[in-house]
């Protein structure tokens, strides 16, 4: 019975201590409006980790996430516009913090530079098979033929 007891009390610790660390991780933030919280929600989850890399800010629990979330409100209060947070935000922590990349020349590239390797890719491809069809021919002469059939009479 002791060992019930125990394994009761046990129990319990890990289940208070689950449900303590899932209290800490909401944060307690309040909004003038509604319209703010929608902006502060949108923003969090448009956000990467920086330290988790493929977990968006809202999700995330490591101190980096809490700091651009904690600068995000404090933006959004003080009447910054969705872009001049998303602006800052990069300038910080460089593009690798939004999830969608904003247009540049570098992105630009980054698009164009695989689609031109594969059409030049092709292209090369379609003259290499062309040069070698028209190389080959299709029918021996008959001077050919007279030497392939003294070649197989040779042999035999």
């Amino acid at each position: 019975m002791k060992w019930l007891r125990a394994y009761y009390a046990g129990l319990v610790l890990v289940l208070t201590l689950l449900a303590s660390g899932a209290y800490a991780a909401n944060e307690m933030l309040t909004f003038d409006n509604e319209g703010l919280r929608e902006r502060y929600e949108q923003l969090s989850f448009q956000f990467r980790c920086p330290k988790c890399q493929n977990q968006n800010v809202a999700d995330s629990n490591a101190p980096i996430s809490e700091d651009i979330r904690q600068k995000t409100y404090e933006m959004l209060h003080q009447g910054f516009s969705d872009q001049e947070i998303i602006d800052f935000m990069i300038d910080r922590y460089t593009e690798f913090v939004i999830y969608k990349p904003q247009m540049s020349i570098v992105t630009i590239w980054l698009w164009i530079v695989p689609a031109l390797l594969l059409i030049s890719g092709l292209t090369l491809l379609i003259r290499l098979t062309r040069t070698t069809r028209q190389g080959v021919p299709t029918e021996l002469t008959a001077d050919e033929q007279q030497r392939l059939k003294a070649l197989i009479e040779d042999k035999s």
